[in-house]
């Protein structure tokens, strides 16, 4: 069975998933799976499609203390144990730039072309570009997609893409782009399924996870976002710092005698939910603490959710839904009750037994605002956008059909990525 295999290496995990190869609305995923705790408790984890398991090992931290080997780890696993006829690779990248507005076949200078976006987002693009480096230098005839988190707000109106600068940094790119585009573009399809009504109105989705961000819709478009020229600004998030007065950074260097690498490297792994409660950046460990610090931390996030909200609602010019998505978002029906709470001047009103299962629709029927709890899928839309581009490319069909020998790409990837 021919099959696409998506790729979404993050700051801290690596997911993936095998699809069935067909027609975009026939796309089967076949396998799921994540390394997670990478470099502290790493844990490999996949299932088949009926949810059955196909492994579960856990690993020293010394065996995979990076994203490299854990891109071994699972990698080798897939490659020797699943049957699979691979004809593409579908990747999520954070940063497209201002020049790919859409998702795009990789060859060298399009890599070349996102290594330049490496410090707008230095959590993630490096972690997104290193498989695809390794697959084309070794496999140039593997068709490789690269789909963009930025895409799906490139049709803001000028006065949400700009900042008050002088317009010849906006010529050269320096311009409110937002991120998470590909959860934004999934939850909008999908609330279209769920209440088309709806969807066709003006809707805050909130992507709440370790890293956060809100977006609003109108009509499903995207014409707002809480985060703009990197993924660091707006809602705090694990490590991340939000929104900060530029002014701080100037503090930093010009007081405290910081480097702009230290001052990355802050605002980047030290701030968020890590930097308030001086204990962790996970807010299922912050909730489970006694310490005044962590519900410090938790009652913060949940503040800038409710501020940015409000902000998102005057760009619409008032809302009809709030979405719950991402991490947080699905799973905590505690930080999902203290946020609706958050929206109650905007008239929404949460109905605590669908919050507590979660349904769909957890909000009351006499809600004026409804809120939703829909589980996002960026793995989904990447593999959709990969047999898009493949079938719109000028790559010859024996190309898109032609599958990497099992044996052949496990020795090729362990040759690139040797283990710790």
């Amino acid at each position: 069975m021919e099959t696409i295999l998506v790729v979404n290496a993050g700051s801290s995990s690596l997911k993936f998933q095998v699809f069935a190869l067909g027609a975009l609305s026939d796309l089967k995923c076949l396998i799921k799976g994540q390394i997670d705790g990478i470099g502290r408790r790493p844990r490999l984890r996949a299932q088949a499609a009926d949810k059955r398991p196909l492994i579960d090992q856990t690993y020293t931290p010394d065996q995979v203390i990076d994203l490299p080997a854990a891109m071994h780890a699972a990698g080798a696993w897939l490659l020797e144990t699943q049957k699979v006829e691979l004809v593409a690779v579908g990747h999520r990248v954070v940063h497209g730039g201002p020049d790919y507005d859409r998702p795009v076949l990789v060859d060298a200078k399009v890599l070349a072309d996102l290594e330049r976006y490496v410090s707008l987002a230095p959590l993630h693009q490096p972690n997104n570009l290193a498989p695809i480096r390794a697959l084309l230098a070794r496999r140039p005839d593997l068709p490789q997609v690269a789909c963009f988190d930025t895409a799906f707000h490139r049709g803001h109106d000028a006065l949400a893409d700009h900042y008050a600068i002088p317009q010849r940094f906006y010529a050269e790119g320096l311009r409110r782009y937002g991120f998470h585009g590909l959860s934004y573009e999934y939850v909008a399809e999908r609330l279209r399924q769920v209440a088309p009504t709806v969807a066709d109105g003006r809707v805050i989705v909130a992507h709440l996870g370790s890293g956060a961000s809100m977006c609003a819709l109108d009509g499903g478009r995207s014409i707002d976002s809480t985060m703009g020229f990197t993924a660091l600004d707006g809602l705090p998030m694990g490590t991340r710092s939000g929104q900060l007065d530029p002014g701080v950074v100037l503090y930093l260097i010009g007081e405290k005698g910081m480097t702009a690498g230290e001052v990355q490297d802050l605002l980047y792994r030290e701030c968020g939910l890590k930097g308030l409660s001086g204990i962790s950046n996970d807010v299922r460990e912050l909730q489970d603490s006694a310490d005044p610090r962590a519900a410090f931390a938790i009652e913060y996030f949940v503040t800038r959710v409710g501020l940015y909200a409000g902000m998102l609602a005057a760009a619409l010019g008032g809302i009809d839904a709030f979405v719950f998505t991402a991490g947080i978002g699905e799973n905590s029906a505690t930080m999902r009750a203290r946020i609706a709470d958050k929206l109650a001047w905007l008239g929404a009103a949460l109905d605590p037994g669908a919050n507590a299962v979660p349904q769909l629709l957890i909000s009351r029927p006499d809600s004026r605002v409804a809120l939703y709890a829909i589980p996002t899928d960026e793995e989904l839309m990447i593999a959709r956008h990969t047999l898009s581009v493949l079938s719109h490319s000028p790559v010859s069909a024996q190309q898109r059909r032609q599958f990497v020998d099992d044996s052949a790409c496990t020795e090729d990837y362990q040759a690139s990525h040797p283990r710790r």
